[in-house]
């Protein structure tokens, strides 16, 4: 059972094709020898600095590739990682430590500010604060070059049982406080052989990792690759460039990246002579995630990407992948996120008492997987909210249609009471992004004296477009019934919209500033 854990099949691999590429990033580039050793110099390292078997220790960094030698050294060394968003302010980051009881942290230059603050603080970690990004070390943290420069270049493999815990991946906290997800070393390796078996990569792939490395989709998907001994390539750019996007899919030959669907967006509104101007024939496979993805751009997608399968994913921190929309579903399913995964079992639609709701009605989505999560760090009633038996919940709702394929509904959290009726959101998001003017739009409900909520949408305008509130709503006066339709419409600019680190709207931030701005106008 060693094989589950990654420290061993980078070894693996190391010992079988030391010279091949296992990862790199615009800097630096590392051969599976390579990062085999820097991965056990870092585990020693680690070790030397007192830190034991179980120990947390905090990540804070943009893509680079030392987030790749960090796994799998705490893999090596039997600790557990927490990433960190870098889009999070110093409390935050303050809350996760203490919450997780992190004994070191390791933190990229350009991200030293959030973290300095705590050093006086987290009294725990004293000692064990670790830079990485320049060779001259600030005061009182240590150098990661130089740990690893003066620990021995091999480093023996923890005793480490599949079951025991390799990362806490903190939700992004759409709904409250984030929560310190548990996953093991065993559910990792089920994901990345699940995504391997349905997907059909190969040894000779070359996946080019987009999505920041501190979220479950680029962790689940990185080693996947790694597992079958191809490469990974990370972009490292600070932030998104579509043109430049398309000229490392030319030179790096990239077969395969998971993206959100804004970026899908961002690419294809490049003009026509510029997106011409690259060769991306390379890439097979294509992902398409994390948010809700619109029927043209998909359409759009496969018709730039003529080489690459278009696939749909939906799953969450919590159960891995749940469902998968492959290729050739992709015209007659539109719309749907597919069915379960190789390996996983039925997904359960229920009701509020958990019973199985019938096809095409409206419930909450329950999926049980072999790579689901082990519950919440030091959060048992949240835990036990997450199932019902085996079966874990996240609080999406959809529904099955009759030849079961799963349609996303909304987050229950997102729903909208009005006047006793239940909205979802997304159901009215898609009828204003089908308007020729609209480039993004979220839907919320504000507080309303008569009916409860009322529907608000706000709505970020494509450019070279202009478009009424009045407009806007008469459009949806022929597409949707009266209490769905939205009484106002906000328009703001693309920044305006607050998110998480993989795209997705922020709804609950959202729904803030209309309740603050309301009291401020009482």
């Amino acid at each position: 059972m060693d094989l589950l854990n990654v420290s061993e099949m980078v070894a693996a691999h190391a010992r079988l094709r030391p010279a091949d590429p296992g990862a790199k990033d615009s800097r630096r580039a590392l051969s599976f020898a390579q990062w085999d050793e820097r991965a056990s110099r870092l585990a020693a390292a680690l070790h030397g600095l007192g830190l034991a078997k179980g120990d947390r220790v905090g990540i804070l960094a943009y893509n680079c590739v030392e987030w790749m030698e960090i796994y799998v050294a705490l893999a090596r060394a039997g600790l557990v990682a927490v990433p960190l968003n870098f889009r999070l302010v110093t409390p935050e980051i303050e809350y996760i430590l203490e919450h997780c009881e992190a004994r070191a942290v390791i933190v990229q230059d350009a991200l030293l500010d959030r973290v300095e603050p705590l050093r006086g603080r987290l009294t725990a970690m004293a000692g064990r604060f670790i830079h990485f990004g320049s060779p001259v070390a600030p005061g009182g943290w240590a150098g990661y070059e130089a740990l690893m420069a003066a620990a021995p270049a091999q480093a023996p493999q923890a005793a480490v049982l599949p079951s025991e815990p390799w990362a806490f991946m903190y939700t992004s906290g759409t709904t409250g406080r984030p929560k310190g997800a548990v996953r093991s070393h065993a559910g990792s390796a089920l994901i990345a052989l699940a995504t391997a078996l349905d997907m059909g990569f190969t040894r000779e792939d070359r996946a080019l990792l987009v999505m920041p490395m501190c979220h479950a989709n680029s962790l689940y998907f990185s080693f996947t690759f790694t597992y079958l001994g191809a490469a990974v390539v990370i972009d490292d750019r600070g932030s998104f460039d579509p043109e430049a996007l398309l000229a490392t899919f030319e030179r790096e030959r990239i077969s395969f990246t998971s993206l959100v669907p804004t970026h899908y967006v961002t690419v294809l509104a490049l003009p026509e002579d510029v997106r011409a101007k690259y060769d991306v024939s390379s890439v097979r496979r294509l992902m398409i995630s994390s948010a809700p993805a619109r029927r043209d751009t998909k359409l759009a997608a496969m018709a730039y990407f003529r080489n690459a399968g278009l696939y749909e994913l939906y799953g969450s921190t919590e159960a891995g992948w749940v469902t998968l929309l492959r290729p050739h579903e992709q015209l007659d399913k539109l719309g749907s996120v597919g069915r379960e995964w190789v390996g996983t079992g039925p997904v359960r639609i229920l009701d509020g008492e958990g019973n199985e709701v019938p096809d095409g009605e409206v419930g909450e989505l329950h999926s049980r997987t072999p790579f689901v999560f082990d519950g919440y760090w030091k959060d048992p009633q949240k835990t036990a909210e997450a199932f019902r038996g085996a079966w874990c919940s996240v609080g999406d709702m959809a529904y099955r249609d009759a030849q079961g394929y799963i349609h996303l509904v909304d987050r229950k959290s997102n729903m909208i009471i009005s006047g006793g009726e239940n909205i979802y959101p997304s159901e009215v998001e898609a009828v204003l992004a089908a308007h020729a003017a609209v480039r993004e739009v979220a839907v919320i409900g504000v507080p309303d004296p008569k009916w409860g909520e009322s529907v608000r949408a706000v709505v970020v305008c494509r450019d070279g477009h202009r478009v009424t509130e009045a407009e806007l709503i008469d459009w949806c006066r022929e597409r949707l019934a009266g209490y769905k339709r939205p009484k106002q419409v906000v328009f703001v600019g693309e920044s305006d919209l607050p998110r998480t680190a993989t795209g997705k709207i922020q709804h609950r931030i959202l729904r803030s500033r209309a309740v603050a701005q309301a009291a401020e106008t009482d």
